[in-house]
């Protein structure tokens, strides 16, 4: 679905609904994708569409004013789309994504349940992987996109979709736990246990760029066997916001006194000549 088609949808379905959670779980988007994608549309018309409170949402004046056109619109696209669609072949085929295991775990599932609905004869492949993996198979056209850490290492064509902070990941009762933000130097104090597969690794770069020597006992690219060993007392860990949601371990997470962040994105090898099925996907990350 066309990226602005996608805000209008939005736009109308919030107001259905009376509600952007409500609209959010008809579409198969995040609450935040929908409030973002409205945000966007006033921001595109320089005009309030909605008045948001606590009891919910209502139309402005404006906004009563431009629904029935943006309905309407929504409405041909649907038609238009369904005969774009037979004719370029989106009713069936495959799309091969390269994916780190965090945004496969938190990212995908909506993303392709939301494209899914649209597309239902849609097939998908997953090659799962670290930065490096991932773009030496877009390069050789092993898969159509993939999720790496920006900027890319190789050229190729990439989309910026989230900054990711990273959390000092501490067992409980850990002294370390009584820092709002720890100290990134003390980390050094107590035995390490680093995420990191190749040469390419972001907590690595992350010592490195602020001269930290810390004392590693255990070295993995399993963010959920760093998360068990620290739960069990074995060290202390920093791991990428993102991976640390709905996590089963008894464990404590602190932010560090420092920027510390990786910048996560989708690249392809070029995104102009990619199939139809492709960028019409990448629309859908972006409000994933």
């Amino acid at each position: 679905m066309d990226m602005n088609i996608q805000k209008y949808v939005a736009f109308v379905k919030a107001v259905e609904y009376g509600s952007f959670t409500k609209a959010a779980e008809a579409l198969s988007y995040s609450q935040s994708g929908i409030s973002r994608m409205i945000r966007d549309l006033e921001d595109e018309w320089h005009i309030a569409l909605l008045e948001r409170d606590r009891s919910g949402i209502r139309l402005t004046s404006d906004g009563v004013r431009l629904l029935p056109y943006a309905a309407r619109v929504c409405q041909e696209f649907q038609k238009l789309q369904a005969q774009v669609d037979q004719l370029k072949g989106l009713e069936a085929g495959l799309i091969r994504i390269g994916t780190i295991s965090s945004v496969a775990t938190h990212w995908l599932p909506n993303v392709i349940k939301a494209f899914h609905k649209d597309y239902p004869h849609m097939d998908y492949e997953l090659k799962l992987g670290d930065y490096d993996e991932i773009e030496e198979w877009i390069s050789k056209g092993q898969v159509d996109c993939g999720f790496i850490r920006l900027p890319a290492r190789k050229p190729l064509d990439t989309v910026f979709l989230e900054e990711d902070p990273f959390l000092t990941v501490l067992p409980e009762n850990h002294p370390l736990t009584d820092y709002d933000a720890v100290p990134i130097h003390a980390l050094e104090n107590w035995p390490f246990l680093l995420l990191k597969k190749t040469c390419q690794g972001d907590v690595s770069d992350l010592f490195e760029q602020y001269s930290i020597t810390p004392d590693i006992h255990f070295t993995t690219w399993d963010d959920y066997a760093i998360m068990s060993m620290v739960e069990s007392g074995l060290g202390i860990s920093i791991l990428p916001k993102l991976i640390l949601k709905r996590i089963p371990y008894h464990i404590v997470l602190r932010k560090l006194d420092v920027p510390a962040s990786r910048n996560i994105g989708l690249a392809l090898r070029d995104k102009r000549n990619a199939p139809l099925s492709v960028q019409r996907f990448i629309s859908y990350v972006s409000y994933r």
